[in-house]
């Protein structure tokens, strides 16, 4: 099957060019194999690792609901989920599950895209991000990756831009 007509990257090719970010979704690629890790895009795209926009799920309680909270984080640091918490003013911040995912992404873990959603999510947008002029995210299949920019994040998720690495972690690879 060609990945380009999966029915989450179609979603996520249509988004980008609702959203006016025609370039990107022109620029959706296809890798020869699944890449679930940052380590393994920056490989195949010959990137750095800090230019992989990590779509993280994370799952967000409020006390009186949870709900999902998307956190775009550089590949080259892991997110910190109590910072996570506090800048959405969640009580905690834990990691979902696949069945959570799938269920508010509609995409499969590996392969989330940071829009082409059943509903927008709550979003942060790594400000470690903005060290890159092209920055890869997943286009809704683990084998599809779309070129965007830190801005470009920012606006097409309507998300908050924040410092999401734990403490002690080396932001600029």
């Amino acid at each position: 099957m060609n990945t380009l007509d999966h029915p989450s990257v179609t979603r996520v090719a249509t988004a980008l060019t609702e959203a006016g970010q025609h370039d990107a979704a022109k620029g959706i690629r296809i890798l020869p194999a699944e890449v679930r890790t940052a380590a393994q895009a920056a490989e195949a795209l010959g990137a750095a690792v800090g230019a992989i926009a990590n779509s993280l799920v994370f799952s967000a309680d409020f006390g009186d609901r949870v709900v999902p909270l998307l956190a775009l984080t550089s590949g080259a640091h892991r997110a910190d989920t109590g910072a996570l918490a506090a800048l959405v003013g969640a009580v905690s911040v834990g990691k979902a599950n696949p069945a959570f995912v799938k269920e508010h992404t509609g995409q499969v873990i590996g392969g989330v895209a940071p829009i082409g959603h059943p509903e927008p999510l709550l979003t942060l947008v790594d400000t470690a991000l903005r060290e890159y002029d092209v920055v890869w995210a997943a286009a809704g299949h683990a084998k599809s990756v779309f070129p965007t920019t830190f801005g470009e994040l920012v606006t097409l998720t309507g998300g908050k831009a924040a410092d999401l690495a734990a403490a002690g972690q080396d932001i600029h690879p």
